[in-house]
């Protein structure tokens, strides 16, 4: 059994994980854009509202609260540290090439974007 306080900040967690994730998706569901990562130039839509406002990756955001909250509840130094790793590779190998399609999609009304608001959190 869990203690009360690491309890609640692992909860604490995963309900941030669950609301950046699932408010990531509706979002762009609402305005009728792909969610699919992989495919960052069919998107018909520039969403920057809502979750968006605060983050430009709330899905992903969603997955390290996850992530983090998975490696306090296995009590592992060792997994929360695979976040740091988590973090590097989405950085590099899924946002920046999301990003560049993103800017070329939408230009300077993605670079005002990206310039007001935060990567992560």
């Amino acid at each position: 059994m869990l203690e009360g306080n690491r309890f609640i900040v692992i909860l604490t967690l995963l309900l941030g994980a669950a609301y950046f994730g699932l408010s990531g998706v509706i979002s762009f569901k609402k305005v009728g854009t792909t969610v699919h990562p992989m495919q960052p130039e069919k998107a018909s839509a520039l969403v920057t509202s809502g979750v968006y406002q605060v983050s430009r990756n709330p899905m992903y955001l969603g997955l390290l609260l996850g992530l983090i909250s998975w490696g306090l509840y296995l009590s592992s130094l060792w997994a929360v540290a695979c976040c740091v790793l988590f973090v590097t590779y989405m950085n590099r190998f899924q946002i920046a090439p999301e990003e560049r399609a993103m800017e070329k999609r939408f230009g300077e009304d993605f670079n005002m974007y990206r310039q007001r608001t935060r990567r992560w959190l």
